[in-house]
């Protein structure tokens, strides 16, 4: 028969005084390393915020242009964030950059290919 255990037997030591009850896991050997993680979720956080001052700055409408795209591009490279994690393995975000991708160039498909039957349909007449 298998001995019942409580659920304060399961969840380990409890912590001390002044220790957080969560603590990062270590890095896995042959992850990213606590700069390289902490670079990439930089990174993205900058790409960002770059593309909110190219939105409302008032001096070129180029600008706003390359704003608009580049809050699309950091919107979806901000899923990327999760995985950026000390000891994560950098082929799992660079995985997740390529599913991101691919759902955008599915999403620009699809907007183009409604563009293009619009305009087909106002050039028909019907």
């Amino acid at each position: 028969m298998s001995e019942a255990r409580s659920p304060d037997a399961r969840a380990g030591p409890a912590p001390t005084a002044g220790q957080p009850h969560y603590a990062a896991p270590a890095p896995r050997p042959g992850g990213m390393s606590r700069a390289t993680a902490r670079g990439l979720e930089f990174s993205i956080i900058a790409l960002c915020l770059i593309a909110l001052l190219f939105i409302f700055q008032p001096f070129s409408l180029t600008l706003y242009g390359i704003g608009a795209g580049l809050v699309v591009l950091g919107a979806l490279s901000f899923n990327l964030i999760p995985f950026c994690h000390p000891g994560a393995p950098l082929r799992g975000v660079i995985r997740a950059g390529l599913v991101v991708l691919a759902i955008l160039v599915v999403i620009l498909a699809i907007a183009m290919t409604t563009a293009w039957l619009y305009v087909w349909y106002l050039q028909t007449g019907t």
